[in-house]
């Protein structure tokens, strides 16, 4: 028997909760008929069982009560405070026993047989330790989402992107992504992963809080030689947002730090300084930028950030010494920003395939 547990990391989400978990209820908890309505001839059968967990960050409103109250089905994992996405998971499914467990944001819409294709195509190929499944928008579900879309890349310089996703440009779905393929990171809106491997490699960094976590987790996960997969026969629908607005200043001091760190963390030797060193000039255009437009408070969010990637140095020396650095799969090679605002290369398609492929050094 395969055991599954999705897990719901909620904080003061209770209008997110009482919005979507009866999707998340009516199509993840195994019965006889959700294991025969996916299957296809070639598909395998799958002995599986599942669990939904909500694990509480410390919520202030009724999130809790309405749950009790609601849903007692719904197992409950209660923290003593906020301790942000990566820290919260971390404690949260150090309480959870599985063999598979799926981080599912709050704020996401679950269709019929999302669950089991992901688990089967993990089954049949044992090097993958996470995937992810299609990931479209809640309020056009014909358009990918912004957070994940058909799986997550970055170019050379740790600027992420997805497939169906360039910067705010967002494809809409009409099949073009329907590949089963590697990918470098799966989004943490919808992520499953072995949890074998989640706690072998000591689960989310805790000091990211939240922003470039599961990215940093995909490229540590990478450099131990797993692969990141995407699913297209699951699909997922998210709001996205998450509980910060789009523009937040401490948003973009936790993105470009932990941008940052995760850079310092995973590279491999002979890239390290160049790219950092790169990185940083690049982080100053942006910061200008911010300033150019009158938004003083991005621009110090900038200085912020890369403030606290300089105090946190020993630590990421110390983190760093014990990852393997490898060179990894589903890196673009080029600056995503000149292919983008130069360029005008919007859409995956367009960037050709400039990717590097696995080796190590």
């Amino acid at each position: 028997m395969i055991h599954v547990a999705i897990v719901i990391l909620n904080w003061n989400g209770r209008p997110m909760l009482e919005r979507f978990m009866p999707s998340v209820l009516k199509y993840s908890l195994m019965d006889s008929e959700s294991e025969a309505g996916w299957q296809t001839p070639n598909s395998p059968r799958l002995d599986l069982s599942s669990e939904v967990v909500v694990a509480d960050n410390g919520s202030t409103d009724d999130s809790v009560a309405f749950l009790q109250a609601s849903y007692p089905q719904v197992r409950l994992v209660l923290l003593d405070k906020n301790y942000g996405f990566a820290e919260g998971y971390n404690r949260a499914l150090a309480q959870v026993k599985a063999d598979y467990y799926v981080l599912l944001n709050s704020d996401v819409e679950c269709t019929p047989h999302w669950v089991q294709p992901v688990v089967a195509m993990m089954e049949r190929e044992a090097r993958v330790a996470i995937a992810q499944p299609k990931l479209l928008m809640y309020d056009s579900k014909d358009t990918f989402e912004y957070a994940g879309g058909a799986g997550g890349f970055i170019d050379h310089y740790g600027y992420p992107f997805c497939r169906g996703r360039l910067f705010s440009s967002l494809e809409r779905d009409h099949g073009q992504y329907d590949d089963e393929c590697d990918i470098f990171w799966a989004s943490g809106a919808a992520m499953f992963v072995r949890a074998n491997v989640f706690h072998r490699l000591g689960g989310l960094d805790g000091d990211f809080f939240a922003h470039m976590e599961e990215i940093d987790f995909c490229w540590r996960a990478k450099n131990h030689g797993y692969q990141v997969r995407y699913c297209p026969r699951s699909t997922v629908y998210h709001v996205g947002g998450g509980t910060l607005p789009k523009s937040s200043p401490f948003k973009t001091r936790l993105n470009f730090r932990n941008n940052l760190a995760m850079l310092y963390k995973n590279l491999p030797a002979r890239r390290l300084k160049r790219v950092i060193r790169r990185r940083m000039v690049l982080d100053g255009v942006a910061a200008l930028k911010f300033l150019l437009q009158g938004n003083l408070g991005e621009f110090k969010a900038v200085w912020q950030a890369h403030q606290e990637f300089r105090d946190q140095h020993q630590e990421l020396v110390d983190k760093r010494s014990m990852l393997p650095h490898h060179t990894v799969s589903c890196v673009y090679k080029r600056l995503i920003l000149i292919d983008y605002y130069f360029l005008r290369r919007t859409t995956f398609s367009a960037l050709g395939a400039k990717f590097v492929r696995s080796r190590r050094d």
